[in-house]
C-alpha cells in the first residue's frame, strides 16, 4: 500500500472527520477510519487533507487515529441476490450483520451486500465466436419466482465470446470469457461494481408516454405519473405520505420495486419489513418481496449514511432497468435526506442558502431525479428500461414554501399535495384535487382515449371542472347557505359530492377497494358523469331537484367501489341501465 493513500485524524467534528497526509487519495474514493474500521467516503481535498464523511457513529475517535483510503469509490455490488434483501444506506446485508453482531450492530462490522457462498444456476443465451458488446445479455439466473435475473456485458467491454459455461456457480466464479479487440480474454463474472455518484449509461434517452398504472382513483384519473417520470409527495406529518407510497409499492405496474426508508422513524420501517413479506403480489400470488429491494436507514442511524442511501437506492435501480424492466424507486422522505446534506455542509462550513440548506441542494436533488426515464438499453437487442422515481418531502408543518419542497417542484413533473384537513376526515388518499398537478396529463390522455375509453379526456377535464366549481360554490354557500343556489348548482354539489366521496376516496385496506383497474375507474367515473349529465337536462324539464337526490339507484353508483373486478362490467351496465329508468320515470312523471 502506498504510504500516501493513509493518514492521520487531525479533526473530528460529528459525522465530519479530518485527516492529513492523504496525498494519494482521490475525491469520493471510500476510507476506513481509525482501528475501528469505520466506512467513511472522501467529500472534499485540500492539498493532503482530506474532509471525510463517516457513516457510521464517531464518539471517542481522536486526532492520530489511522485513515486508509482503499482506492476506489463508494459503489454498490451488483449481482444475483439482491431481490429480497435489506440493505441499509451503504448496502450492507442488515440480516447478515444481525448475525454476526446482534441486535445492535457493533461500528466497523460489515458484510458484502451479496452472498459469496451462494451458488445459482446460469443459463447462457450466447454460443462461443459470437460478437458481444457493452449491455448484451450474455445468460440469465432465476433469481426468484418472479425475477429472471440476467446477466449483462459490463460498460466499456466488448469482444468475441472465447468460453461459456452453464450450471450452478457462485457470483464470484467466470461464467464467460470475452476475447477483445486487442486480443486479451476479459474474464466475466456474475457480480459487477457501479460507483453510486454515477450514472448507469444507455443508448438514448426516450420520452415518457404511457401511464404507470397505480390502481389510485384519484392518481390515475387526474394526476398520472408516467412510466419513466418523476413524482413527489409533499405533506405534513400524519397526511399519509407513506401509506401511499405504500401502495405504490404494492399496486403499480412495475417488475422490480425498490423502496429507500431515507432517515425515516424505526416504527415505520418496522411496518415496512413486517408488511411486505406478507403482501401477496396481486399478478403472481406471490410474496411482494421476490420483486422488492429494501433499503432500511432509519432516523438512529448515523445521519451521513442517509445521504448515500438515495444514490445507494437509485443505482440498484439503474441495473434492474438496464436488464429491460420497468423498476419503481419510492424514496421517503427526501427532506431527511436533504437534512444530511445541510448538517455536512455546516460541519464543512460552507456558506449556508436558505434555512441553512447549502446553495447546491437544488443540484443534488436534480441528480437523483433525472437518473429516472424510460431508456434504450446498452446492447444489440433494443430493449426498453423504464425507472420511475417518486419521492416523499415532509416539510415542517406541511409549509410547501419549505426549500426542499420548492426545489423539488422545480424538478418533478407531478405533485401529488396532501392536505391534512382532508386526512384527518379519514379521506385516503389525502391528495388536493385543487392545487396538485401531473405535467404529463396530455399524452396519457391520448393513450387511454386510445386504449381505455374514446370519450376519456372529455370525461376527465368534465369531472376536474365540476371539483373546481364545487369549491367556489361552497364559498357561496357559507355565506348564504345552500338554499340561495340554483337547482343546477345544487345538482353540481351532489355530483362533486359523490365524486369525492364515491370517487376519489379509496379504502386502502379492503381488499377489493385498495385497487381499481384503468376500465373500473372509467365506469365508475362514466356512472357519475352520467348523473350529473342526465340530471342537468332532467332539470331543463321542471323535474324537482329533491328528486333527483333521491334516486335509489344513487346508494348503488356509491357502493359500485366495492364491486368485484370480475364481475364490474356487467354491474356498471345493470346501474347505468337503473339510472336512466329512473330519470326517465321521473321525466315522464312531470310530463
Amino acid at each position: 500500500m502506498n504510504k500516501n493513500s493513509q493518514g492521520k485524524i487531525i479533526k473530528v467534528s460529528g459525522p465530519l472527520v479530518v485527516a492529513e497526509e492523504m496525498r494519494d487519495a482521490n475525491l469520493f474514493d471510500v476510507v476506513r477510519v481509525s482501528d475501528k474500521r469505520l466506512i467513511g467516503e472522501i467529500i472534499e481535498m485540500h492539498g493532503d487533507r482530506a474532509s471525510i464523511q463517516v457513516y457510521e457513529e464517531t464518539a471517542g475517535l481522536g486526532p492520530g487515529e489511522l485513515v486508509v483510503s482503499e482506492g476506489a469509490p463508494l459503489s454498490v455490488e451488483l449481482g444475483p441476490g439482491l431481490i429480497g434483501g435489506i440493505f441499509d444506506g451503504i448496502q450492507r446485508p442488515l440480516d447478515r450483520l444481525v448475525q454476526l453482531a446482534g441486535n445492535n450492530i457493533a461500528r466497523g462490522v460489515s458484510a458484502p451486500a451479496i452472498d459469496r457462498a451462494k451458488r445459482w444456476h446460469f443459463a447462457p443465451s450466447v454460443a462461443n465466436g459470437q460478437a458481444c458488446i457493452a449491455g448484451d445479455i450474455i445468460g440469465t439466473v432465476r433469481e426468484t419466482s418472479l425475477v429472471e435475473h440476467r446477466i449483462m456485458v459490463p460498460p466499456g467491454v466488448s469482444g468475441t465470446v472465447d468460453s461459456i459455461r452453464s450450471g450452478l456457480m457462485t457470483v464470484e466464479e467466470t461464467v464467460c470469457q470475452l476475447r477483445q479487440p486487442d486480443g486479451s480474454l476479459f474474464p466475466m463474472t456474475m457480480l459487477q461494481k457501479w460507483p453510486v455518484r454515477r450514472g448507469r449509461p444507455y443508448q438514448t434517452k426516450l420520452s415518457p408516454d404511457r401511464p404507470l398504472v397505480t390502481g389510485q382513483r384519484c392518481i390515475d384519473t387526474f394526476f398520472p405519473v408516467a412510466r419513466g417520470g418523476t413524482a413527489t409527495i409533499p405533506g405534513p406529518f400524519g397526511s399519509g405520505k407513506t401509506v401511499v407510497q405504500h401502495q405504490l409499492a404494492k399496486w403499480a405496474d412495475s417488475d422490480i420495486v425498490v423502496y429507500i426508508g431515507c432517515g425515516e422513524r424505526g416504527n415505520e420501517m418496522t411496518d415496512v419489513l413486517m408488511e411486505f413479506p406478507e403482501i401477496v403480489d396481486p399478478r403472481s400470488g406471490e410474496s411482494l418481496m421476490k420483486r422488492t429491494i429494501l433499503i432500511a436507514n432509519t432516523s438512529d442511524m448515523p445521519v451521513a449514511a442517509r445521504e448515500a442511501s438515495i444514490y445507494t437506492g437509485i443505482t440498484i435501480a439503474e441495473y434492474f432497468r438496464d436488464m429491460g424492466y420497468s423498476v419503481s424507486i419510492m424514496a421517503d422522505s427526501t427532506s431527511r435526506w436533504a437534512e444530511a446534506l445541510r448538517e455536512m455542509s455546516g460541519r464543512l462550513e460552507e456558506m449556508p442558502g436558505e434555512e441553512g440548506y447549502p446553495a447546491y441542494l437544488g443540484s443534488r436533488l436534480a441528480n437523483f431525479y433525472e437518473r429516472a426515464g424510460s431508456v434504450r438499453c446498452l446492447g444489440q437487442d433494443g430493449r426498453i428500461g423504464v425507472l420511475t422515481a417518486i419521492g416523499a418531502v415532509s416539510p415542517p408543518g406541511g409549509d410547501l414554501s419549505d426549500p426542499v419542497a420548492q426545489a423539488t417542484l422545480r424538478i418533478v413533473k407531478v405533485f401529488w399535495g396532501l392536505d391534512s384537513a382532508l386526512a384527518y376526515k379519514r379521506h385516503f388518499p389525502a391528495i388536493n384535487w385543487l392545487n396538485s398537478y401531473s405535467l404529463y396529463v396530455d399524452k396519457i390522455d391520448q393513450w387511454k382515449n386510445e386504449h381505455v375509453a374514446p370519450d376519456w379526456t372529455q370525461l376527465r377535464n368534465d369531472a376536474m371542472r365540476l371539483l373546481q366549481e364545487e369549491a367556489e360554490l361552497e364559498e357561496i354557500v357559507r355565506l348564504v347557505g345552500q338554499d340561495s343556489l340554483s337547482p343546477l348548482d345544487r345538482l353540481k354539489l351532489e355530483a362533486a359530492r359523490s365524486l369525492r366521496e364515491d370517487y376519489l376516496h379509496q379504502d386502502s385496506f379492503d381488499e377489493i377497494d385498495t385497487y381499481s383497474s384503468p376500465d373500473k375507474q372509467y365506469r365508475m367515473l362514466a356512472l357519475i358523469m352520467q348523473y350529473y349529465y342526465a340530471g342537468s337536462k332532467a332539470l331543463e324539464q321542471n323535474v324537482l331537484f329533491r328528486d333527483l337526490v333521491r334516486l335509489p339507484v344513487r346508494d348503488e353508483i356509491s357502493r359500485l367501489k366495492l364491486a368485484a373486478e370480475e364481475t364490474f362490467a356487467e354491474t356498471a351496465e345493470s346501474v347505468g341501465r337503473q339510472l336512466a329508468e329512473q330519470i326517465d320515470a321521473l321525466q315522464s312523471r312531470e310530463v
